[in-house]
C-alpha cells in the first residue's frame, strides 16, 4: 500500500547529483564536469577535489559552456554541463538545438533549481517550461528523478547512455524514499504501488506529494496505483497503457506548466491507445513568484489536497 512507502531522510536532489557525478567519474575516466560559475550550488566540490583536471569553469557564459561541451564529445569525452535549470535551457536553447541535439552530441545537460521549489529567487529563475522545451528536441532524453537516491542513480546511469540528455532536479531538502541501491533504468517507469481505482503519474518532487495524496485516498477506500515517470522521454508507454487500462482514470502531477510537460505526454498515449478521464496537476500557463517552496506549491495548486481532489474528480468522471 502507499502508506508503506517510508521516508529514509530528507536531502537535496542536487546533492544526489553531486554524489552521482563523483561516482560516474570514478567509473569512467571520460566523464567531465563543466559549470557556469555555480560549482557550489551544483555540489561539485568533491568531484573537483578528486578530479581537478576533469573540471572546466566556464564562468557566467552558459552558451559558451554548451559549445565547449559539444566540442569535447568529439574527442570521446562525456561532459556534464551544470547550472540552474533556467540557464541550462531557456538561456541556451539555440546552442542546445544546433550544437548538441541536431548533431546528436553526447552531452549531459544537468539542471538544478528547477520549478517553483527554487523558492525565493522568484519567477526569473523558476523555469516551468523546460521539460516541454527539451522533450521536443529530436533525440533528447529527458529525466526528472524524484529524490536524492534516484538523482544519484540517474546521474551515474547517464555516463553509459549514448546521446544528448537533460537531467532535471531541484534545490530544497526533500523526502528521500527510493532505494539507495536501486537499479535505475532510463526509459523504464517505476511502479511504486499497484491499484485499481486511479493511477497517479508523477515526476520530480511531485512524486512525494502523490505518495501523501495516495495515503489519503487509501484512507477514503480507494485503490491507488502510483507510478513514478522519472523518464519523460523516452516515455514508458507500455507501463502507461497497462495502468490506464486497469484503472480507467488518472492524475498527472508535475512541477511544471501543464502545457507541454508530463501530462501532455501521458494524454497523447491515452488518446492513441485507451482514452480515459485525466486530471492535471501543474502550473497553468503562468510564471511563478518569490516565496518559500511549500507556499508556492500550495498557491499554484501543486500540493497534496489538490492531488486528492483531482483524483476524486477523475474517478467521478470515470463513473459518469
Amino acid at each position: 500500500m502507499v502508506k508503506d512507502i517510508q521516508v529514509l531522510n530528507e536531502k537535496e536532489t542536487r546533492g544526489g547529483f553531486g554524489e552521482g557525478i563523483l561516482e560516474a567519474g570514478r567509473r569512467n575516466p571520460n566523464v567531465l564536469a563543466l559549470t557556469a560559475d555555480l560549482l557550489g550550488s551544483m555540489k561539485l566540490q568533491a568531484f573537483i577535489k578528486e578530479f581537478p583536471d576533469r573540471f572546466v569553469q566556464c564562468g557566467i557564459a552558459e552558451a559558451n559552456m554548451i559549445g565547449v561541451a559539444a566540442g569535447l564529445t568529439i574527442g570521446g569525452k562525456i561532459p556534464y554541463t551544470t547550472t540552474f535549470a533556467n540557464f541550462s535551457t531557456g538561456r541556451v536553447y539555440d546552442q542546445i538545438r544546433q550544437s548538441v541535439a541536431y548533431s546528436g552530441k553526447n552531452v549531459k545537460i544537468c539542471a538544478s533549481h528547477a520549478g517553483l521549489t527554487l523558492g525565493e529567487d522568484g519567477a526569473t529563475h523558476q523555469i516551468l517550461e523546460d521539460i516541454g522545451m527539451m522533450k521536443m528536441l529530436p533525440g533528447m532524453t529527458v529525466i526528472v528523478p524524484c529524490d536524492f537516491n534516484q538523482t544519484k542513480a540517474a546521474t551515474i546511469a547517464l555516463a553509459d547512455h549514448e546521446g544528448p540528455a537533460y537531467l532535471r532536479f531541484g534545490r530544497p531538502k526533500w523526502p528521500n524514499f527510493t532505494a539507495e541501491d536501486q537499479d535505475f533504468q532510463i526509459g523504464k517507469a517505476q511502479i511504486l504501488n499497484e491499484g485499481t481505482d486511479i493511477t497517479l503519474f508523477a515526476c520530480g518532487h511531485l512524486v512525494w506529494k502523490c505518495v501523501e495524496a495516495g495515503r489519503i485516498l487509501e484512507e477514503k477506500g480507494y485503490s491507488v496505483e502510483l507510478i513514478n515517470i522519472h523518464t519523460i522521454k523516452p516515455l514508458d508507454e507500455e507501463a502507461v497503457i497497462k495502468s490506464i487500462k486497469k484503472t480507467g482514470c488518472a492524475v498527472t502531477a508535475e512541477e511544471h506548466n501543464v502545457l507541454g510537460g508530463l501530462g501532455d505526454s501521458i494524454a497523447q498515449v491515452a488518446s492513441r491507445h485507451n482514452p480515459i478521464p485525466i486530471e492535471y496537476i501543474g502550473t497553468n500557463d503562468t510564471f511563478g513568484e518569490s516565496g518559500t517552496p511549500m507556499e508556492l506549491l500550495k498557491k499554484y495548486g501543486l500540493d497534496t489536497p489538490q492531488i486528492v481532489a483531482a483524483a476524486e474528480k477523475a474517478i467521478a468522471r470515470k463513473k459518469g
